[in-house]
């Protein structure tokens, strides 16, 4: 039986502080169906009390008030953490969502510490100041820290998310309260060691696991100055309701339904192995999985047994066996709506190739097989709604230009990929699918880049210049005539 791990106080403005609420998380095994932790529950007294410190943090605080160096220095540290605990962290998450963890040492834990490294070097090339020639005048263009950031991180990569908000907000000099999901509350107090060993100034972060309601106060709150969120479209959308009431700046990054486009020329091995493992990746709970296999009609058989054979073999079972390919899914609603969706695509007129059930000898935990459905029409549910879940598309198309179509014809816009032997017919392709990132023979996610979505995919960008930019107000200053001070292009502090 697992151990059972307890923390009784929240991470409020740098230290462990009781709770004001009196209610509990409990964190269930989606393998065993155990409790394997308890974590406070924050209230919205909580969350006042986060945002006060934050406030009082930014607006008299020594972090925004730092040299760049300064802050890329406590930064480090926590990369540097993260780098030496990773194993740690994985199997912490692993325990908690069900990735596999031979998956979560890259997916849940490296890929976070490249996250926090990319930002640094992103923060030493930005340009903070500048002077430009107006009409009227020289100017002056600031880039400031946009205040206090709540930002607000799922369950499914619950460091990564957290990183690609807390990386930057803090760089660019903002203090942050960061809302983790009732499901892996766990981890976050490992973030919590990390951050208060790295010697970042009280105020500057505050960690709360709390529900929607809980959520849904913090992003309203008028202390807050920004919003980053990653979660359903339709919890996005009610984020961007309520921060209108504030005027609230605000980052989504929402669901996906990504297509994978397989150009007729297209060695099936690479294709194959290429997108498999980004289909299924965590279990299919990732919103840039490969949930759309776009394949040519002349070489459909050929993809379909080779999909069907790769899903079939992959191994289900513990997420902390090494061996295991395929965990269970984080809650029993998350199991209940993929098998509800398997139902439906039967429904529909879809084949199913493999997969459609629990796998054999799994009796206890949230597990679905890996599904693979065939014959799938672009109009069918199954194609059109995001299902987090192992369960997979396969649609054949007749010429180039139909699969894109296909690929285009989505509310979703996250993610995709084209392989073919031509470069750059694929990059071609990529041109003209209307989506926030693309990949031509592989399947990446560049942390130097920007990632975001078209459509209902989101609002904004993650990474990059273009995602760190988000963290920064504009502002103009006009100078007197005549001025012929130095040009600024300085980067010491924000």
């Amino acid at each position: 039986m697992t151990e059972l791990v307890e923390h009784g106080q929240l991470f409020i403005g740098g230290e462990l502080t009781d709770p004001l609420g009196k209610d509990v998380i409990e964190v269930v095994s989606p393998h065993t169906e155990e409790v394997i932790g308890r974590v406070p529950h924050a209230s919205t007294a909580d969350v006042d009390r986060a945002v006060a410190v934050a406030r009082t943090a930014f607006d008299e605080g020594p972090w925004p008030r730092m040299t760049l160096d300064e802050r890329i220095e406590v930064v480090t540290r926590i990369k540097d953490a993260f780098a030496v605990r990773h194993e740690e962290i994985a199997r912490v998450i692993s325990s908690e969502n069900g990735t596999p963890y031979t998956s979560s040492v890259m997916v849940q834990a490296l890929s976070s510490m490249m996250v926090w490294d990319s930002a640094i070097a992103i923060a030493r090339g930005f340009t903070y100041e500048e002077q430009r020639d107006g009409v009227l005048g020289k100017l002056l263009v600031r880039r400031e820290p946009v205040g206090v950031v709540a930002a607000v991180v799922p369950w499914n990569v619950p460091q990564f998310t957290a990183a690609a908000k807390l990386a930057p907000a803090l760089l660019a000099g903002c203090t942050a309260i960061l809302k983790v999901s009732p499901e892996t509350p766990l981890d976050a107090y490992l973030l919590a060691e990390i951050v208060a060993e790295a010697g970042l100034p009280k105020g500057v972060l505050s960690i709360l696991p709390a529900d929607r309601e809980v959520s849904e106060y913090l992003v309203g709150h008028p202390g807050v100055d920004k919003v980053s969120f990653t979660g359903s479209v339709g919890a996005g959308k009610r984020v961007m309701e309520v921060c209108s009431r504030n005027l609230t700046r605000v980052t989504l990054e929402l669901g996906g339904k990504s297509a994978a486009v397989i150009l007729p020329d297209a060695d099936a091995a690479t294709a194959v192995q290429g997108i498999a493992p980004f289909a299924w990746m965590i279990n299919g709970q990732a919103c840039v999985a490969q949930t759309r296999i776009l394949v040519p009609s002349t070489r459909y058989d050929e993809f379909a047994e080779a999909f069907a054979t790769v899903a079939s073999g992959l191994k289900a079972g513990d997420p902390l066996d090494p061996a295991t390919e395929l965990g269970p899914l984080v809650a029993r609603r998350q199991q209940q709506r993929s098998l509800d969706y398997i139902r439906i695509g039967q429904e529909e007129g879809a084949k199913l190739l493999t997969g459609g059930g629990r796998p054999p000898g799994l009796d206890r935990g949230w597990y679905v097989e890996a599904t693979l459905f065939g014959d799938v029409d672009n109009s069918m549910r199954i194609a059109r709604e995001e299902i987090f879940g192992p369960v997979i598309c396969l649609l054949p198309y007749g010429d180039e230009s139909e699969a894109v179509k296909i690929a285009n014809d989505s509310e979703y816009g996250l993610s995709g990929s084209v392989w073919t032997a031509d470069v750059e017919r694929g990059i071609e392709v990529a041109r003209q699918v209307r989506t926030g990132t693309y990949s031509v023979n592989t399947f990446s996610l560049d942390m130097l880049g920007p990632f975001g979505g078209y459509k209902n995919s989101g609002l904004g960008r993650e990474f990059g210049p273009e995602g760190y930019g988000e963290y920064f107000e504009h502002k103009m200053i006009h100078l007197p005539a005549g001025y012929t001070g130095p040009a600024g292009s300085e980067v010491e502090g924000a």
